[in-house]
């Protein structure tokens, strides 16, 4: 079963999430941010290459799309928190969204 991550990995592991523009979700365990992009279709190329690393990962984002901004939200609902799995996913949506 998939762990919370320890205060300890937390600073490791989010600090860079968070420096980064990923905020503290209000009301639960969870990390969000919002990735504008110039127009819909680049939106739309960011979160097709996003599911097919969450398929790699078999870990899965909350998100949303309105034209050319895609909200996310990080959570394991395994653990009803934040996981390795959240860090891993949202450093390389930094990444996908920087190509």
């Amino acid at each position: 079963m998939t762990e919370n991550l320890t205060d300890a990995e937390r600073e490791t592991q989010l600090a860079p999430l968070l420096a980064n523009g990923w905020a503290m979700a209000d009301g639960r365990d969870a990390i969000q941010k919002s990735f504008v992009f110039r127009n819909f279709i680049d939106a739309f190329g960011f979160m097709t290459k996003v599911a097919i690393w969450a398929e790699k990962l078999n870990h899965h984002p909350e998100w949303s799309n309105v034209y050319k901004t895609v909200d996310v939200t990080l959570t394991t609902h395994d653990c009803d928190g934040i996981s390795a799995l959240d860090a891993k996913l949202g450093a390389k949506m930094d990444a996908l969204a920087k190509e």
